[in-house]
């Protein structure tokens, strides 16, 4: 006796927490706080190549007020072409494809309680076709382009793997422009098990949050910008760390990899000269395994502040302004 396939089941289908058809910037950042949202997944679980556990969490808890804020009408920044070339690129992909997309201008939530803290923005909405669901647009500049020649980067698929959570579908597309000229499309399909450990992490780093507790450094830019932030100032006092033998032990190893980063350092400059001495007037050098050019930058104009000063002498007091300190961090031995 034949017995009939018992069909998959369905998955629900994700909260509209709020619509975004006419929601502000401000607003709209203001909502993602509430949450871990997609574009926030590679950094809660330490895969952002830009972004720290740590800034992430300054954000998640209200203390980015002293953050580096980005300009979303700054012509120069990767943000502004992203979301200016959005469209674009979604609409190349139906061009390319044949799916035809739509917004959802949406925040979504997780349909789980227990993953209320799950929030997701979709780019687009994949309309009609059986074996993909959602869009995710990407542009890629000159520098941004390298971390996508093996494919979809890491924090991207993080992203792409956490809107499927969220939503229960089954597969996205990666559509990214790269350099402002070609086109690539790659599909994700749902990975649960990948999905299972993501939810995981993210839900160790939701709870940072939730305890007000910061999350350890990761040696990054961004959690020494987030590091400086959160702690500007120093309150004059001593702190006495002798008798602890973890942080003791974590301040010798610093002294000794100091000790080695100046060792290399004096390598690489004279590797770097034995080079130079032999290309003398050369322009370029080539190897067996690469290339090397020494070239003169063009000349530039600067402003002369010495002759200034001594023509107007005046300046500095009609026209003072006060920079801020920064805290230094000094090493004694």
């Amino acid at each position: 006796m034949n017995h009939p396939a018992i069909a998959p089941k369905r998955k629900p289908p994700a909260l509209r927490l709020v619509s975004t058809k006419e929601l502000s910037r401000d607003h709209w950042l203001a909502v993602r706080k509430g949450g871990i949202g997609s574009s926030d997944a590679a950094a809660a679980v330490g895969l952002n190549p830009y972004q720290s556990q740590l800034e992430l969490w300054m954000i998640k808890t209200g203390r980015d007020g002293g953050l580096p804020k980005i300009d979303p009408n700054d012509e120069t920044s990767p943000m502004y072409w992203g979301t200016l070339l959005e469209p674009i690129v979604a609409a190349h992909y139906t061009r390319r494809t044949g799916n035809r997309v739509r917004k959802i201008n949406a925040v979504l939530q997780h349909p789980d309680p227990d993953k209320a803290w799950m929030l997701a923005n979709i780019d687009r909405e994949v309309v009609g076709a059986p074996d993909v669901q959602i869009l995710e647009c990407k542009t890629a500049g000159e520098f941004g382009a390298r971390l996508w020649r093996d494919g979809v980067p890491e924090y991207v698929v993080c992203q792409v793997q956490h809107q499927l959570a969220v939503t229960g579908k089954a597969a996205a597309d990666v559509c990214v422009l790269v350099c402002g000229q070609e086109i690539r499309v790659t599909r994700i399909e749902r990975d649960d098990v990948l999905i299972a450990g993501l939810i995981e992490l993210e839900r160790r780093f939701w709870q940072y949050v939730e305890t007000d507790t910061p999350p350890p450094a990761d040696g990054s830019d961004s959690a020494d910008t987030a590091l400086r932030c959160l702690y500007p100032t120093d309150a004059g006092q001593r702190l006495d760390l002798t008798d602890d033998r973890d942080y003791s032990s974590t301040f010798a190893d610093l002294v000794l990899v100091r000790e080695e980063i100046t060792q290399r350092q004096l390598l690489e400059s004279k590797l770097k000269q034995k080079i130079q001495q032999r290309m003398g007037d050369a322009s370029n050098a080539v190897f067996e395994t690469g290339s090397v050019s020494w070239k003169r930058s063009k000349d530039s104009l600067a402003l002369d502040m010495a002759t200034l000063l001594l023509d107007q002498p005046d300046l500095p007091a009609r026209y003072p302004i006060t920079k801020p300190g920064s805290r230094r961090f000094l090493v004694t031995t």
